[in-house]
């Protein structure tokens, strides 16, 4: 079992690797054609310096980790099915199996290949990828001011015992300062108590307090009395973490799982909906996992028989399957959140429906041919 495992993974995996380089390079090919508009972009913190072809190459650079997160499973489906396409094709795998290389076996050696995909994917995806992303967002913003969603930026709430505060950060500057802050403190009854607007500010990472400079502040102690005051700092207390402002600010699927799950829970303490974000930390959990889908989808083209057809054929079958399968997990999510679906139904359904598939498929073949 050792010398099958170790041509079979051996097969898979130089497959597997060849798929992820080229659609590595032709991806990072479209995002420098992408970066070339941006050429000769005034930096907005480095005076005389302008966005040159070594910022876009460092960009497109950072952008790999997030690419290979995204390509891991679709690569993983095309190189297993190619190599164990190209093994059935020399009757190689037809010799392991009248050696005693059975179903069984067959499927635990590509679910432990699975498994490793899908550990790989998740340690990607869940710590590489969100730091290099973060620190491509930020390069960026230097030369287009900021970071920030929509025209108003990221809007968050805040709930204690007596009050409710509603935040808005307009943008993150490039050297991960807030910018354009603005608090609105209401009662138990829903009135205004007072309004901050600071031109700037950051957060302590040890006691959470958010450090404003510029500040407006305008009180409303009743109906007819009414103060403003004008500071240089302030000192405003808050449970709002930077993590939670770079969920916000950011893509949420580029995100880590514990920082949209600490996120999630922030939205429902404070009574605002976390459908989007839920259906995201399900999906963050999940698709890693499609990795070992992949290996299963793929172990029935190792049951065909086509010694003398060719490749092509039965790899572009594999990349409509995983075509269709990512197609899918997009519509479900987004169905999901329409329709107020479960999050973990939303996330998971596809996956489920594609293993159950490959898994009849493989008995199909298995039993019946």
């Amino acid at each position: 079992m050792k010398t099958v495992r170790r041509l079979i993974h051996g097969e898979v995996l130089a497959a597997v690797a060849f798929v992820l380089l080229a659609f590595l390079a032709l991806f990072s090919f479209f995002d420098l054609i992408d970066e070339l508009s941006s050429l000769g972009r005034p930096s907005l913190v480095r005076p005389g310096d302008q966005y040159d072809m070594a910022d876009a190459l460092l960009y497109v650079g950072l952008l790999l980790p997030s690419r290979v997160y995204e390509l891991m499973p679709i690569a993983v489906l095309i190189g297993t099915v190619y190599a164990l396409a190209r093994l059935a094709q020399g009757s190689e795998f037809t010799i392991l199996r009248t050696s005693g290389l059975g179903p069984g076996r067959a499927l635990r050696l590509v679910a432990v290949l699975g498994v490793g995909f899908a550990v790989l994917t998740f340690a990607v995806g869940d710590y590489l990828a969100p730091a290099a992303e973060r620190q491509g967002q930020l390069l960026k913003a230097q030369f287009r001011g900021g970071i920030s969603i929509g025209q108003t930026g990221a809007w968050l709430r805040e709930r204690t015992q007596d009050t409710h505060t509603s935040v808005n950060v307009r943008a993150l500057s490039p050297d991960g300062e807030l910018r354009g802050i603005r608090l609105f403190v209401f009662d138990a009854h829903g009135r205004v108590r007072e309004t901050v607007r600071a031109a700037a500010g950051t957060i302590d990472a040890q006691t959470g307090a958010w450090h404003l400079r510029e500040v407006e502040r305008q009180r409303f102690d009743d109906a007819q009395h009414t103060r403003r005051e004008a500071l240089a700092t302030l000192d405003w207390p808050s449970s709002l973490s930077a993590d939670m402002l770079n969920v916000a600010l950011l893509k949420p699927q580029r995100m880590r799982t514990l920082d949209l799950f600490n996120y999630v829970r922030h939205l429902e303490a404070n009574e605002q909906t976390a459908q989007r974000y839920e259906i995201e930390f399900w999906r963050k959990l999940f698709y890693p996992l499609s990795c070992v889908v992949m290996v299963v989808l793929a172990l029935p083209f190792a049951y065909l028989h086509f010694r003398n057809q060719g490749l092509s054929a039965y790899v572009f079958a594999g990349i409509m399957i995983g075509i269709s399968f990512f197609l899918i997990n997009s519509v479900f999510g987004h169905i999901g959140n329409l329709h107020g679906w479960q999050p973990w139904l939303a996330a998971g359904a596809p996956s489920a429906l594609y293993s159950l598939l490959s898994l009849a498929a493989f008995g199909w073949l298995v039993l019946r041919r």
